[in-house]
This record gives structure tokens, sequence and C-alpha cells, in this order.
């Protein structure tokens, strides 16, 4: 190839309208992204988040609907003093500027108050241990009910008088009582007194015809047959003395001396 037909080459139309067309193309695309993106983002538009606090859920989906803000329920919660589905809590405070087509997410009041799983105090703890463990879940309590039976044992777990079970279901608001020994019998218990039988004491006192019985004294008792048994030992003592000093006695007679 020469130098003429390459230097000729350069002034083909093919080759400037390929290179014009290709810097079109790069001046679209580049004021696309500059100027599409801003748009589609919404740059330098901003939109003050209103406080739906305490307002119906329907009210608050209006309000944010109108400004282009995207509501979600996340959770829910229970206060008794509010009406049921109205905002309790919202993820952005109100007066922050944010986006349109922004998310923002929501806490609403449950239409009835929460429930929570009796655990298993049921005659497996003490008065004591099962109050602990019920307030730290979150449960009211109300004034034991004492009944006979182990003192601080808990035999039973009541609301509004009827018993509930370990796994039941019971709502936050409900009182419960928790029913327990009071250290004493039954009442069904009862005790059988042995009487003592006076018969044979009747009939002794119809056969000696005494009215008055001496009270047994075992000391008395006991100081008689020592008694007794000095007087014999004196008795049995003086008597061997006796015969001795009689049989030493000479026996008495007339005297005769022998006289030269």
């Amino acid at each position: 190839m020469t130098p003429s037909e390459f230097i000729g080459k350069f002034k083909s139309k093919y080759l400037w309208g390929n290179l014009m067309a290709m810097g079109i193309v790069l001046v679209l695309l580049f004021l696309g992204v500059r100027y599409g993106l801003d748009i589609y983002t919404h740059h330098g538009e901003t939109i003050l988040v209103p406080n739906i606090r305490h307002k119906s859920l329907s009210d608050a989906e209006k309000i944010l609907g109108h400004l282009g803000i995207e509501m979600v329920v996340s959770d829910t919660g229970y206060v008794k003093t509010l009406p049921p589905d109205c905002v309790l809590e919202q993820s952005l405070e109100p007066g922050e500027r944010v986006k349109s087509g922004h998310r923002i997410y929501l806490v609403i009041n449950s239409s009835h108050s929460p429930t929570l799983t009796l655990p298993d105090i049921i005659d497996n703890s003490s008065l004591r241990e099962a109050t602990a463990k019920l307030t730290s879940m979150g449960f009211k309590l109300g004034q034991p009910k004492f009944i006979p039976g182990e003192k601080d044992w808990v035999y039973g777990v009541q609301v509004k008088g009827v018993n509930i079970n370990s796994g039941d279901k019971v709502s936050v608001e409900d009182v419960l009582v928790i029913v327990a020994g009071n250290g004493r019998l039954s009442e069904e218990d009862s005790i059988n007194m042995v009487e003592q039988d006076y018969d044979d004491f009747d009939s002794f006192e119809e056969a000696t015809g005494d009215d008055e019985v001496r009270d047994y004294d075992p000391v008395e008792e006991q100081a008689e047959p020592k008694a007794e048994q000095h007087t014999e030992k004196q008795h049995q003592g003086t008597t061997p003395k006796q015969e001795n000093s009689s049989s030493q006695q000479p026996a008495k007679g007339p005297v005769v001396r022998k006289i030269g």
C-alpha cells in the first residue's frame, strides 16, 4: 500500500460517519447517566416525615400515601388505653427528610392483649420460687390462696376462680392466684382418740368394797421389804448370842465342900 492510498482512507466518508456515530452515542450515554439517574433517584427532592403516632392505621396510610412514602407494618404491641389498630411507633422520627418512595415501618396496637404460657410450677415448686418465676415472665399476681397441705408448696394456679394447667395461654391482663399449702392437716383427716376402759377398775372396786383406792407408790413399796429384811436380820443376830450365853452359865445346885 502506497502512502497516498493510506492517506486516502482517512478521507473516506464511511470512516468519519462511524466515528461521528460513536461520539453521539457516548454523549447521549453520558447525559443519560448524569440526568436520568438524578430523575430516577429524585435527587434534591426531600419529603418531611409527618408524626403519625396514635393515629389510626387507615389515616396513617392516607397521609403517607399522599406524600409518596411507603408504609410497612412490622410488629404489633398492646396498650390498654389506646384503641386497636392505632400507630404506636414509627421507624422514622417526625421532622426527618426522606426521598419519595422511602419505606417507613410501623408498630400498631393489637386488638387483644398478648398471652403468655404458664410454666411448669404446679406441684413442682415452692411458693417463693413460683412467685419469682411468674413475676419475671410478666404475669400479674394476686394474693395467694392457702389450702390444707404441705406448707408453701404450690398445688395449683387459678384465673378468675378457674384452675389452669401448665402450658395454658394466659392473658397478661389476667391476675394469677397461686394455691399453696398452709402446713395444716386436711379437713378430711381425723384423729381417733382411744378411750380408757374402766370396767376392770369398777370390778376391782366392787370386790374390795373400798370407795377410795390407794395410789401406787413404787418408793413406798420398795421401802417396806427393806424394813422387813432389817427386822429379820436383827432377830437372827440376837438369837445365837442368847443361846451361847445360856450354855455358858453353870447349872445351879447344892455346893459340896471336901474337908480334910
